[in-house]
Parts: C-alpha cells; sequence; structure tokens
C-alpha cells in the first residue's frame, strides 16, 4: 500500500487559528519554572541573603531552596532541596571583606561547592553572582608565587559556572582567565549620580 503524503497550511496560517487563552496569576515559584531560572544564596550570612532576596523580588521569583552549613569537623556542606535539573541557576555570593568576621576562603569554597552540586543536579547553566570577585589583586606573578586568580578561574569552570557576574575586577585582563563568559559591570555610573 502506498503512503499518502499529509500536506499541512503553512506555519503561519495555523498561527492565526490560534485563540490566546487568559493565563491565571501566577506565583512567583510558578514564573520561575515556566522561565526557566532559579536564585540561589550560597552562603547564610546576613548580606548575602540580604542581596539575594531583593534580587528574587525584583525578578519575581522566589529564592531557591538549599541548606549551607559547616559540619562539626570545619568541611562545609551544601544541600539543593529541590529539582534544578534543565534550569538555568544564578549563585548570588557576597565575599567577605576585611572588616568581615569570615573567612574568603570559605566563602570560595561554599560557592565552589553549591556550583558543583547544581551541575550534579543537571542544571543547565549555572551563573555566579559575585559582587567582589576574590584573589583579583594576585593576578600576576611576583618572584616565585603564583597567579592564584588563573587557579580560582579553573576551579570555577572546574565546579561547573558556565558565566560569572562580577563588579569592578581589578584588572580587565583577568576576564582572560576564564574559559566562559564574564561580565565585569562598573559600579561607577551608578556613583557618580550620587555625588
Amino acid at each position: 500500500m502506498p503512503r499518502k503524503l499529509l500536506l499541512l497550511p503553512p506555519l503561519s496560517a495555523c498561527s492565526a487559528l490560534r485563540v490566546p487563552r487568559a493565563r491565571p496569576a501566577a506565583s512567583p515559584a510558578m514564573n520561575a519554572a515556566r522561565t526557566g531560572y532559579r536564585v540561589f544564596s550560597a552562603n547564610s550570612t546576613a548580606a548575602c541573603t540580604e542581596l539575594a532576596k531583593r534580587i528574587t523580588e525584583r525578578l519575581g521569583a522566589e529564592l531557591g531552596k538549599s541548606v549551607v552549613y559547616q559540619e562539626t569537623n570545619g568541611e562545609t556542606r551544601v544541600e539543593i532541596k529541590e529539582s534544578v535539573r534543565g534550569q538555568d541557576i544564578f549563585i548570588i555570593q557576597t565575599i567577605p571583606s576585611f572588616y568581615c568576621f569570615r573567612d574568603v576562603n570559605t566563602a570560595v569554597m561554599e560557592l565552589l561547592i553549591m556550583a558543583y552540586a547544581l551541575k550534579t543536579a543537571c542544571a543547565r547553566n549555572i551563573i555566579g553572582v559575585i559582587p567582589y570577585f576574590p584573589y583579583s589583586k594576585q593576578s600576576k606573578m611576583r618572584k616565585r608565587g603564583s597567579i592564584v586568580c588563573k587557579l580560582l578561574a579553573s576551579m570555577l569552570a572546574k565546579a561547573g559556572l558556565t558565566h560569572i557576574i562580577t563588579m569592578d575586577l581589578h584588572q580587565k585582563e583577568i576576564q582572560g582567565f576564564f574559559s566562559f563568559p564574564v561580565d565585569n559591570l562598573r559600579a561607577s555610573p551608578f556613583l557618580l549620580q550620587y555625588i
């Protein structure tokens, strides 16, 4: 029996036949699920949590459910409490300053472990939002030292990050250390408005 060829009308004609339906108001969680992104806070400090909450409020989304804590032996543990399969993930991580009582290395490990946990949970893209990028002043070889900033860039790529958004890198050449895109935002246009 010969096969019959089924002819369909052009796509433009089909789209004209569709009638738009009214959608019910979506909750922030439904918005995030529909758009395919989630926002997570990589640590439980007040500054990081506050920044993550403000960002999610602006986006009309909810903060992703995760737990970041220190084991009794000092190791960092991260648990993702929801499915992130196929979604774009934004990790907000504030790195403590000199005046903060937290360790920079602990914050870096929290970011690395969370990124790796999201990678193994099949997240599509993992974007790190890091307002102050640590070790950016160690971007040149001095005597018998090392280029620690390049090492950190490699570690972030290996952990699963696919993009970074940061502000005012110490040297713009640091962007070349990464194997993925880096958005180096400038704070000066916003600060100049208030001077």
